[in-house]
């Protein structure tokens, strides 16, 4: 039963995430601009992290869960069970909210779908970065959210009252620094999510490095961090 109910909460956190943060750009992008969409992905996270979290953590996204895993909080078992329900609930919202943009009469368009380079041609406020640039972005800032989150969810030392915020701030800094470049998604549910209902043809052959460079940055900070966390146990004796 336990296990059944992290699975659920993992769904609906995933799917609160993806329906929040993409259902902002796809219907109010306009008028809140990359700010507002950075906001309203770090306030779904804030929100889970509060209202799901004492239930399975709040992942919500497939490389927390892979850099957790790394780090060796969790089992391979839960780790997949996770996977899945974080990629259900991506999946949901994204179709979810191409139901009510057509409701409204809306074109698909990107559909909030990330990418990079020709992705954005014509776009305003975006940068056409190559394969290499988009990588290295997407990477870089998934290591340091999977560094924030490690760091504030260590049993050890960390504050938990604050986790929550702390991490919904760091996703609120990682999409300013990313939205110009690759729509961001540090997150392969949230892409998987809106990718297979975006209109951009670039969007399905992209998909692949918004699940390998996420992943990729994960398993290095899980990595990362547990040497660090060994480096001060040794210090201590």
């Amino acid at each position: 039963m336990k296990g059944c109910n992290k699975f659920f909460a993992e769904l609906l956190g995933t799917f609160v995430l993806v329906f929040g943060g993409c259902g902002t750009a796809i219907f109010a992008g306009g008028s809140v601009g990359f700010l507002g969409v950075s906001i309203a992905f770090g306030l779904t996270v804030v929100a889970m992290a509060y209202g799901i979290g004492h239930i399975s953590g709040a992942h919500l996204n497939p490389a927390v869960s892979f850099g957790v895993w790394a780090n060796g909080r969790m089992s391979l078992k839960e780790m997949l069970a996770y996977w899945a329900a974080q990629i259900i609930g991506g999946l949901l919202a994204g179709l979810l909210l191409m139901v009510i943009a057509k409701s409204a009469n809306m074109t698909l368009g990107t559909f909030a779908a990330n990418g990079y380079g020709e992705f954005f041609a014509g776009a305003d406020g975006y940068l056409q970065t190559n394969t290499l640039g988009a990588f290295l972005t997407e990477a870089i800032l998934t290591f340091v959210f999977l560094m924030v989150i490690l760091g504030v969810t260590d049993s050890s030392h960390a504050n938990g009252k604050f986790g929550g915020l702390a991490i919904g701030l760091t996703l609120v800094l990682i999409h300013l620094i990313s939205i110009p470049l690759t729509n961001t998604s540090v997150n392969p549910a949230r892409s998987i999510g809106v990718a297979f209902f975006s209109e951009n043809t670039l969007a399905l052959p992209q998909l692949w490095l918004f699940i390998v460079a996420p992943l990729v940055g994960a398993c290095l900070a899980g990595l990362a961090y547990k040497g660090l966390a060994c480096c001060k146990d040794c210090k201590k004796d």
